[in-house]
């Protein structure tokens, strides 16, 4: 039940979470540890993670596609990158989100995250799904493919590429350790599971 169209759900629907496409096999990894068989998953296109001002409305149009179908809808996107624009959506239309200010944080878990401020202002973050993804979302989606140059340009500012791991998987690991070496930044990995998101689907 990962397409923006879920099932049609039966009388007694429970809960219906709205999440990122990046984001499927974690959460779908989640609710299965969880046992929250009340809960339908339905994704949106994980590319929008590459045009997040395009996420608020793809997350209202979601919102109000279903509504009236489950008890409850809640929102497994951070802000990630829409500026607020999120949270006034879910605020309108009366949904809770899961807080942080993208899933790096609630995967790192968010209060761990924020204390660490400045210390980590030099990183740029993979997750499973980007070590998956890299060539994709990052090589292609950067233009990087056909412009190679602009590595430098865009990159100039990082020092280290963090891989926040949310599995022990020793391919996932060795992409990542061939990513910071393609874009020329040092290596770090930090086991971090699934941080804030079981916790936030338990409580909804």
């Amino acid at each position: 039940m990962t397409s923006p169209h879920p099932e049609t759900p039966p009388p007694d629907a429970g809960v219906l979470v709205i999440a990122c496409g990046a984001l499927a096999r974690e959460i779908r990894s989640a609710l299965d540890a969880s046992g929250l068989g009340h809960v339908t998953l339905t994704c949106l296109p994980a590319l929008l993670h590459n045009r997040p001002e395009r996420i608020p409305d793809a997350v209202r149009a979601a919102i109000r596609e279903n509504r009236g179908r489950f008890r409850k809808i809640a929102v497994a996107y951070a802000d990630c990158g829409t500026g607020g624009a999120l949270d006034t959506v879910c605020a309108e239309e009366g949904i809770e989100r899961i807080e942080g200010p993208h899933c790096y944080a609630f995967f790192s878990g968010t209060a761990a995250f924020l204390a660490r401020g400045d210390a980590d202002m030099d990183a740029f973050y993979l997750t499973d799904f980007l070590a998956r993804q890299f060539d994709t979302l990052v090589i292609e989606g950067l233009g990087l493919d056909r412009h190679p140059e602009l590595r430098d340009m865009y990159f100039a500012h990082y020092r280290r590429l963090i891989y926040l791991a949310q599995t022990d998987d020793a391919d996932l690991e060795a992409r990542a350790r061939a990513a910071a070496e393609r874009l020329g930044l040092a290596f770090e990995m930090r086991r971090t599971g699934l941080g804030d998101l079981p916790a936030f689907l338990s409580r909804i």
